[in-house]
Formats: structure tokens, C-alpha cells, sequence
């Protein structure tokens, strides 16, 4: 079969574009679920380690914590810790195998995504806390309404890009039986009439491709939109 005719055929066809919108669908909620839990994650464990810092021996625990946390999941593949996740701590009889699946991706990103905010916060001017602490703000305060919101400014580059890895990388849930859009393409290629799996995984990297187009115009628009608001 040409290949380009073979792409035409899976999108003139009802059958199968039933199959990619429903495996998009999949691969969408997932990656936007586990990226929120990703973020609320990082964001407590870049406040956690910044808070409790190593010096302080008597307050380390919390830090150690954190940073065990980080070392694991940065240094174990996420494949590993899905299949953990699926046929170990969450091997319960009727519990949805998505929300394992955005737990797994969720706490593997909010160890990327911590990085980047302790990052960011580090890099916000002491002056500013200063300054939040003489109007009257408390430490939480100022923390909260000052330094996390330039913070997430400074590192929205680094976190779009693991959102955008983040959505790549979910395709291996079709490992654990779920049909995000790769399980889709392989279900396609194993009909009667296509029996290839060239043109539908080709269907599958044309609308990775759009969604992460679509994401990474997002975050420059979002980008853009922030300098202009520095300037004014």
C-alpha cells in the first residue's frame, strides 16, 4: 500500500479516526492531569527543600525527604516506575489503570518540575522578599504572592518543555493495556485490510506533532505576553 494513500484512507475512514480521536483523547487527559499534579508537586518540593535547607542538620529530615524523592524518580526510567505502579502498589482488582497512569507521570514530573521552580526561585532577587517582609507580609505571604509567581515566570521555557516531554512520553502506557493514541495506531495497523503499522504509527507522530506544535505556540504566546507585561 502507498504509504500516502494509506494516510488519506485513515482519515477519510470513520472506523479508524474513531480510534485515533478516542486514543488522543486518552493521551491528552493524562498528560494534562499528571502535568497539574506535576506542577502542585514540584512546587511543594522546591518550597520544601528551600525551607529546610542541609545546613540546618536539626531541620534536615523534610530535605532528605525531597531529595531522595528526586534522586529516585530522576534516576529510575519511567517505564520501570509505571510498571511498578500498574502491577505492584496499585495491583487493585477494578482500579482504573489511567489514574495510575497520571500518578506515575505526575510524580516522575514533579521531580523534573521541582528542579526547575527551586531553580527559579533561587533566582528571584533577595530584595524582593525584603521588600514583601517590610509592607507587612509574612514569610508565606511573600513567598506565595511575590517569589513563586516570578519564579514560574522565569522557568515557564523549562516547564513547557516537560509538559512537552511529558506528552511523548505517555505513549508507552500502551504497555499496561491503555489506548492512548500509539495503542490506537497499533490497533489500526493490525486490521484486515491495513496490515502494516508504517502508516498508522505515521498518523499517530502527525498528531503528536500537531498537539506539541500547538503547545510549544502556547508557551511563546505566554512568554511574549509576559515580557510585554514587564515593560509596561
Amino acid at each position: 500500500m502507498n504509504i500516502f494513500s494509506g494516510i488519506i484512507e485513515i482519515f477519510t475512514s470513520t472506523d479508524y479516526m474513531s480510534y485515533v480521536w478516542n486514543g488522543l483523547g486518552k493521551t491528552l487527559l493524562i498528560s494534562v492531569f499528571a502535568s497539574l499534579l506535576g506542577l502542585v508537586l514540584g512546587i511543594i518540593v522546591a518550597l520544601v527543600k528551600i525551607s529546610y535547607p542541609k545546613r540546618k542538620k536539626a531541620l534536615c529530615v523534610p530535605n532528605a525527604i525531597c531529595s531522595a524523592y528526586v534522586t529516585i524518580i530522576r534516576g529510575t526510567p519511567v517505564a520501570l516506575q509505571l510498571f511498578i505502579m500498574v502491577f505492584a502498589i496499585f495491583a487493585i482488582r477494578g482500579f482504573p489503570v489511567e489514574i495510575t497512569a497520571i500518578l506515575t507521570f505526575g510524580i516522575n514530573s514533579g521531580a523534573y518540575v521541582s528542579e526547575s521552580i527551586r531553580a527559579g526561585i533561587l533566582s528571584v532577587d533577595k530584595g524582593q522578599t525584603e521588600a514583601g517582609l517590610s509592607l507587612g507580609l509574612s514569610g508565606g505571604q511573600t513567598m506565595r504572592l511575590i517569589v513563586i509567581p516570578q519564579a514560574i515566570k522565569n522557568v515557564i521555557p523549562t516547564i513547557g518543555n516537560e509538559l512537552i516531554a511529558l506528552i511523548k512520553e505517555t505513549s508507552i502506557v500502551s504497555m499496561v493495556g491503555i489506548v492512548d493514541l500509539t495503542f490506537a495506531a497499533k490497533i489500526i495497523g493490525a486490521g484486515d485490510k491495513m496490515a502494516d503499522y508504517l502508516v498508522p504509527m505515521l498518523v499517530a507522530a502527525i498528531f503528536y506533532l500537531a498537539v506539541v506544535y500547538i503547545l510549544t505556540f502556547v508557551i511563546k504566546y505566554v512568554e511574549k505576553r509576559l515580557r510585554r507585561g514587564d515593560r509596561t
